[in-house]
């Protein structure tokens, strides 16, 4: 019964972020440049990225250990996801923030909505490890690591986090102490996208779904995507109209296509 609980969790979800993916090619999010006062009352960036990250870092411990507590059987491979999930968590919670520049704001809408997504996703991607598994993942580790599909999704993550990290980082280097102007990042897949962080986040959830081959994987695909590609669209509409020429053939997110 629990488990068709579940399956109707996921099935909701994943229409509910058809619905986002909609709604964000017509309202903006209003974080980071596209920050305005009629989001309403915002919080320093730091407070806010810890805020709203940490809820995903802690939440599917709080699975974990539901699920622990029911004598559930927790095998190697989940064990191992869910190391992958919480290094990603763990950098994005509390040190991502830490290396944040500047004095930009958030407002407390985006964080409370952020804080609401992670909490079921944890919910999501706790269930699909630890309380609803697939066989797959219950084999012995040696073996299950082996598999073709487990290897190229782990290297895929580890392919998206390094993109990922090394555009956070082109973005914090962008301008000098006290400087406000914006730039045009160049550097990394900013040459072929001009969401490269966006880009390589998409392609560590990939990674992941692709290792774990659970349904709750693959909606949080779903939800990368639906969050991040109309954000991406945005961003490169906006670079277009300050940069112009500037901005090439770069793509939004996805080089060469999109």
């Amino acid at each position: 019964m629990l488990h068709t609980y579940f399956t109707y969790f996921l099935m909701a979800m994943s229409c509910i972020a058809i619905i986002v993916f909609v709604c964000l090619y017509f309202v903006t999010a209003g974080y980071g440049q596209f920050r305005t006062r009629q989001w309403g009352w915002s919080i320093p960036n730091k407070t806010a990225w810890v805020l709203m990250e940490a809820p995903a870092f802690l939440g599917i411990i709080g699975v974990l250990c539901y699920a622990l507590s029911r004598g559930c059987a927790v095998g190697w491979p989940a064990w191992f996801l869910f190391v992958l999930f919480e290094f990603h968590y763990f950098q994005r919670s509390f040190v991502f923030p830490l290396l944040m520049k500047g004095k930009s704001l958030m407002p407390v809408a985006i964080v409370l909505m952020g804080v609401v997504f992670n909490l079921l996703n944890a919910a999501m991607q706790g269930g699909g490890l630890f309380l609803f598994p697939p066989t797959d993942l219950q084999q012995s580790f040696g073996r299950w690591f082996l598999q073709g599909h487990v290897v190229a999704g782990v290297v895929l993550f580890v392919v998206g986090l390094a993109v990922n990290w090394h555009s956070d980082h082109v973005i914090r280097h962008l301008r000098q102490p006290g400087d406000t102007r914006h730039y045009l990042p160049e550097k990394g897949m900013y040459r072929y996208v001009t969401s490269a962080n966006y880009l390589g986040e998409l392609l560590e959830w990939t990674g992941f779904a692709i290792a774990a081959a659970t349904p709750a994987a693959w909606v949080f695909v779903w939800w990368t995507a639906a969050n991040l590609v109309p954000r991406a669209h945005a961003i490169h509409k906006k670079y277009r109209q300050e940069f112009g020429e500037a901005v090439g053939r770069r793509k939004r997110i996805l080089p060469f296509i999109y």
